[in-house]
């Protein structure tokens, strides 16, 4: 029996990084999983993978910043499994800038998909949940929930409103038996960094530059990897935090402690 035996979970974004090394825990504890994302080729990869492994896994391609697409996955969630017990709202963007220097086309883009998105889907879900008698939300944070940093405004903000979202909907629903907390990554290494770069639209950089770059400012002297971002969600979807809700649990390296 794993944490997860018997459960249905959604995971946004799951096609890559965090999302697809939690898609790959959750199939390995029991869960069955729906896995979206916006690149088809990906997201069928990580289906087959979790099958070869045993598992049940169904992806299914999605925009999250369109309504239609967000609803059309709980509606084929709730086709394929009849329920929704976990929500990891993991889908999510890294922008730049200062408040002087973000365009309205970067800033509408990272609400768009850092917070509307993930209000949207625990707007869909929640109802779910509660005919069902409960359910858990992890959304995915960042620590810059919790912290600020330089040249990274809209993100800064976008992510310290998933904060608070989660804080919110937590004493909202407590009473209906739906736990929502936040995992906040510190720097993790992702695919996106070894094709875009280090932030999106900055120039790019190497796996030995990432690496030296981290060893300089991070106490533990490395990026976190997604297995290990993969392994806090894995505690907060499951029974062993069944008195933790409201919670921001940063998995930083102790990036924040300071």
């Amino acid at each position: 029996m794993g944490k997860l035996t018997g459960r249905v979970a959604i995971i946004t974004g799951a096609t890559s990084g965090i999302g697809k090394a939690t898609a790959l825990l959750f199939a390995e504890e029991g869960a069955e999983v729906i896995i979206t994302g916006r690149r088809a080729e990906l997201g069928e990869a990580v289906e087959t993978e979790i099958r070869q492994k045993g598992g049940r896994g169904v992806f299914v391609r999605a925009d999250h910043t369109q309504a239609g697409d967000c609803s059309r996955v709980v509606e084929r969630t709730l086709a394929e499994f009849s329920r929704v017990d976990i929500l990891f709202n993991n889908a999510g963007i890294v922008t730049s800038g200062t408040a002087e220097t973000t365009t309205d086309e970067v800033w509408n883009e990272t609400l768009a998909v850092n917070v509307t998105a993930v209000w949207r889907m625990c707007k869909l879900v929640i109802p779910v949940m509660k005919r069902q008698g409960g359910g858990v939300i992890v959304n995915n944070g960042s620590d810059w929930s919790v912290v600020a940093g330089k040249d990274a405004f809209p993100y800064v903000t976008s992510k310290g409103a998933v904060g608070l979202m989660t804080k919110a909907m937590a004493l909202d629903h407590a009473r209906d038996n739906i736990r929502v907390n936040a995992v906040c990554p510190g720097d993790t290494f992702v695919d996106r960094w070894i094709e875009k770069g280090y932030f999106e639209g900055s120039d790019p950089v190497t796996v030995e530059e990432a690496m030296k770059e981290s060893s300089e400012y991070l106490p533990m002297g490395r990026f976190g990897r997604p297995e290990e971002i993969a392994s806090a969600v894995l505690f907060l979807a499951s029974d062993d935090s069944s008195f933790v809700t409201g919670h921001l649990l940063l998995v930083d390296g102790g990036n924040t402690a300071g």
